[in-house]
């Protein structure tokens, strides 16, 4: 073990860089990176195993951040250990910096998840644990024995999500999770003890976690915890860290600045600052720099690592050649292309809901992908992810042959774990709920579609149409609200996230298909609840791999377009043949999905929407969800709800709100006068 004096030291060296990083930026949270200090560099100096020439190396330890304001800290450790230099985080926040305010994605640099919206993050590291568990399951030890470290604050563990969190985890024995409560007592406004008053320790056991109280900035009592949690203790463990915020922070007096509210979301300020460099050993005028005694440290944990590693590929590798078929599978698993599956094998029922179609793929597909997982909150009977769940079972505690992930009515952890199964790798996940029940996943959506992890959401009950539920299952604004996000790219340039909304069966295939070959950015596949008539026969359905496209039996040269997505489509398809008894040349138009429409070359969009033709559109949702392909003006009209509705069985809602093919006809004669 290296000398208290040494990492004491280190852990200074950290906190100079993550105050001066702040200092520089005039902008982010000193406080809680110089509190966390000494946890971070003991374990990053001393436990976590990773490659220096191979960062991505699938054997790895993955550190899951969830409290992302405290980057500085986890920029200054990974600078530490060269994966950052001194130039790179003096530009913190900044232009075109790799180390923006809360970190994102970059995993050969040792950041294994964008952070930042509290909670999330420490749901992504049990995601991650789930995942190694199963591929353990299928592989084997040698090849899935590493750890997954999670870092949370005081602010995670009041969010709700953490209730989720620790509930799966405990039930589940993840004992392979090991997680560092940064217990400071302060937050941003107030002082902690002025919002919660609870005991988290007894919270955690009660939930079958593994608790330990420390001295959080104390290098002998963090050693003798992880030591504890890595002998196994059969539960997720949970480390609560007694820490002091803005450890080692000192005013302009040259008085204490510890354990202070100001400390948490502000830089220290001019004379604060300079006497806190000076208090930890640093040069004010030249606070960019690595102790030699500390670039010592951590050149003896890389040369450290070398062997350790070594040791454990070697283990691969023997492996490997006593299980050259798993080690195929392995390969495949990891490396993020599309699985090959046999759609053949999916057998469709015409007039199907679109979930009782989406539950033909999934069982075909709980066989062809054997390293997929699939989840529900609590719905797997009514979402239809039962299809998948038929053909395997649920992952228990002490066994993940199974690939079913029943989180329990918890969607936004649900989201979040399976963004954390991806994230590990070697793992598709995919999870099922009410389409109105996105609105509690929405966080976890914006933070797949900015990493670009190809989760699978699968919302069902799409509609008006849940009936007897009522308004407050009946998503109205949802769609436009998905459509918003299938506009966006994320800074990559990538798409934000794939929507698809099939007009029956056999569009619920093709989409099933898009989904599953997208390995770029999030899916959502959203599904009928009622039953849906076929397209007209001979419906050319691989068309739909455009976003938009003509149904069989449209007119060439159109009077009107009518234009929809999901069930809407057939009531448009049981609308045209009364408009065209009038003498009208009528098109239908289904749009599984506008982002991939507007990404088509312009010569078919303008083919497949003319310009100068009448465009009426039918949405069970908003009238803004269509706009952008239906347009807004004299020679386009939108018919949709402007309400929550009402509660009735479906087919009376049809009736009462105009959702049936002769209202939509009444509509269309009279938009085109």
């Amino acid at each position: 073990m290296n000398s208290i004096q040494l990492m004491n030291h280190a852990a200074d060296n950290i906190r100079i860089l993550a105050a001066s990083m702040v200092e520089k930026a005039k902008s982010g949270h000193p406080g809680g990176a110089m509190g966390g200090a000494d946890f971070i560099n003991v374990l990053f100096s001393e436990y976590l195993v990773w490659d220096p020439e191979d960062p991505t190396w699938t054997g790895r330890d993955r550190f899951f951040l969830d409290p992302g304001h405290m980057s500085p800290m986890l920029y200054a450790a990974l600078t530490l250990q060269g994966r950052y230099t001194l130039d790179d985080i003096q530009q913190l926040r900044q232009w075109g910096s790799p180390c923006p305010g809360h970190p994102e994605l970059d995993v050969r640099r040792g950041i294994e998840n964008s952070s930042g919206p509290l909670g999330q993050g420490h749901a992504i590291a049990a995601g991650a644990a789930v995942a190694e568990k199963f591929l353990e399951a299928r592989l084997g030890h040698e090849v899935m024995q590493h750890h997954i470290y999670a870092y949370i604050s005081d602010g995670a563990v009041e969010e709700e999500i953490s209730q989720g969190v620790g509930r799966i985890a405990g039930t589940l024995c993840l004992d392979n999770l090991i997680m560092f409560y940064d217990a400071n007592d302060i937050q941003l406004s107030t002082e902690v003890d002025v919002v919660m008053k609870e005991d988290t320790a007894a919270k955690y056991r009660a939930w079958n976690w593994t608790v330990m109280e420390i001295d959080g900035n104390d290098v002998a009592q963090i050693r003798e915890a992880l030591d504890k949690a890595l002998a196994g203790t059969g539960h997720p463990v949970l480390i609560i860290g007694h820490t002091v915020m803005g450890k080692g922070a000192r005013k302009a007096d040259g008085t204490s600045y510890e354990h202070n509210v100001k400390t948490h979301g502000a830089p220290l300020g001019d004379g604060a600052y300079i006497n806190t460099i000076k208090n930890l050993g640093g040069d004010p005028e030249h606070p960019f720099v690595i102790f030699d005694d500390v670039k010592q440290l951590y050149a003896d944990r890389a040369a450290a690592l070398k062997t350790i590693v070594a040791a454990r590929k070697a283990e691969e590798a023997a492996w490997a050649q006593a299980h050259p078929e798993k080690k195929t599978l392995m390969d495949t698993w990891f490396s993020g292309k599309a699985p090959k599956i046999d759609w053949t094998k999916v057998e469709q029922k015409e007039g199907s809901a679109t979930r009782a179609a989406s539950s033909a793929c999934l069982k075909v597909l709980a066989h062809e992908v054997p390293n997929m997982i699939c989840a529900s909150a609590d719905l797997s009977n009514s979402d239809k992810t039962d299809g998948f769940l038929k053909e395997t079972h649920a992952l228990q505690a002490h066994d993940f042959t199974g690939a079913f992930f029943q989180a329990g009515v918890s969607e936004l952890t649900m989201a979040d774990m399976c963004i954390g199964m991806m994230l590990h790798g070697g793992v598709i996940a995919a999870m099922g709920t009410f389409f109105v029940f996105s609105d509690y996943m929405k966080p976890a959506v914006r933070l797949a579609a900015l990493m670009g992890v190809p989760v699978k959401f699968i919302w069902t009950h799409d509609a008006f149409r849940v009936g007897e539920d009522g308004p407050t299952h009946e998503p109205v604004e949802q769609e436009a609200q998905i459509r918003l996000m299938e506009k966006l790219q994320n800074h990559n340039g990538q798409d934000s996230v794939r929507v698809f909304r099939p007009a029956d069966c056999y569009e619920t295939t093709v989409c099933w298909q898009m989904a599953m070959e997208n390995m770029d950015t999030p899916t959502a596949l959203i599904f009928s609840r009622q039953g849906i008539p076929c397209l007209p026969a001979g419906n050319d359905y691989d068309e739909a791999r455009k976003g938009a496209y003509i149904v069989k039996g449209s007119d060439e040269h159109p009077d009107v377009i009518l234009v929809a997505s999901g069930s809407e489509v057939s009531t448009l398809e049981a609308a045209a043949p009364l408009l065209r008894q009038d003498g009208l040349r009528v098109r239908v138009v289904s749009a599984p999905s506008e982002g991939l429409f507007r990404r088509q070359p312009a010569d078919y969009q303008e083919a497949v929407l003319p310009y100068e033709v009448k465009k009426f559109g039918l949405t069970a949702g908003l009238p803004c969800t269509l706009e952008g392909l239906v347009g807004i003006g004299p020679k386009s009209r939108i018919f949709g709800l402007k309400s929550f509705g009402f509660s009735a069985p479906y087919k009376v809602l049809d009736e009462k709100l105009g959702f049936t093919g002769e209202n939509i006809y009444r509509q269309v004669k009279e938009f085109i006068g």
